[in-house]
């Protein structure tokens, strides 16, 4: 049995469409045999709470600055009415949180405001002078591997300063935008960094996110998480369409096994140790 799609994104999302519908996703993931699906769609500021550490950072923009709050009425709505079309699939609502520890303040007030099963907390950008740029971006101008390992540096951080989230997503994001090609990225050298993150994770006893957008992560990535005192792993497609749901989850979930984690204590827990 596949487990739960705990990172998936509706028309809801800035970064989406109409083409990303959530009655569709989940037809698709009742087609599938998945037990639950998890709409986190993305919460992403462009302007920020003096309160936030952003402002007190004085980082003032964020390029590129597509981001659009979530229609919070719709989208609460859209989860109601899928949770009643679909009985037997459990539709978990929640957010993708853009760089939680920065945001604290507007965070806390969205959620105060638009309450949610789950939180997801991710690193899409780091700062350069007084803005937020893609992290894709300073891949390239800021050279690939200081950048690297910058990024995961950050997200130690940001693991130490935020607890708003459950589930730490894509660890492994910039792989997306390797120079040359995602697949000419190696995450041994990095070994050390990437185990920085895991303890921190660990410590607070949340979940890593095996997400099957990225480049899959190895066994071994996976197991130094377990090394490192980490319990529990969550699976993720980072769909952004319907056709995207749960895939590559029979791969993964290879992975993860492979990496010592098993079922947890039903069929819409994390995999747990």
């Amino acid at each position: 049995m596949l487990p739960a799609d705990n990172h998936v994104h509706s028309e809801f999302s800035w970064d989406t469409g109409p083409s990303a519908s959530m009655v569709q996703t989940c037809e698709r993931a009742v087609r599938l045999g998945l037990p639950a699906v998890a709409f986190t769609e993305h919460l992403d500021f462009t302007v920020w709470a003096a309160e936030d550490r952003a402002a007190r950072d004085g980082i003032v923009d964020r390029h590129p600055a597509h981001q659009q709050p979530i229609d919070t009425e719709a989208y609460a709505a859209a989860i109601a009415e899928c949770r009643a079309r679909f009985p037997d699939l459990r539709v978990v609502s929640g957010v993708e949180a853009g760089e939680p520890h920065l945001f604290a303040a507007s965070i806390a007030g969205h959620l105060a405001a638009a309450p949610v099963d789950r939180v997801l907390g991710s690193l899409h950008s780091l700062t350069d002078g007084g803005r937020l740029v893609g992290v894709g971006r300073m891949l390239t101008h800021a050279g690939a591997d200081a950048t690297m390992r910058r990024y995961l540096g950050e997200m130690a951080q940001m693991v130490r300063d935020s607890d708003v989230f459950e589930v730490l997503a894509h660890v492994d994001f910039p792989r997306r935008y390797w120079p040359g090609g995602r697949d000419r990225y190696a995450e041994a050298p990095f070994e050390a960094e990437y185990r920085e993150v895991f303890r921190a994770l660990a410590e607070t006893g949340r979940a890593l996110e095996v997400n099957t957008t990225s480049p899959l992560a190895s066994v071994d990535l996976v197991r130094w998480f377990r090394d490192e005192g980490g319990a529990a792993v969550s699976f993720g497609s980072d769909a952004h369409t319907p056709t995207a749901v749960g895939q590559r989850f029979d791969l993964a979930v290879d992975v993860v096994e492979a990496a010592g984690f098993r079922p947890g204590r039903d069929r819409f827990d994390f995999w747990r140790r």
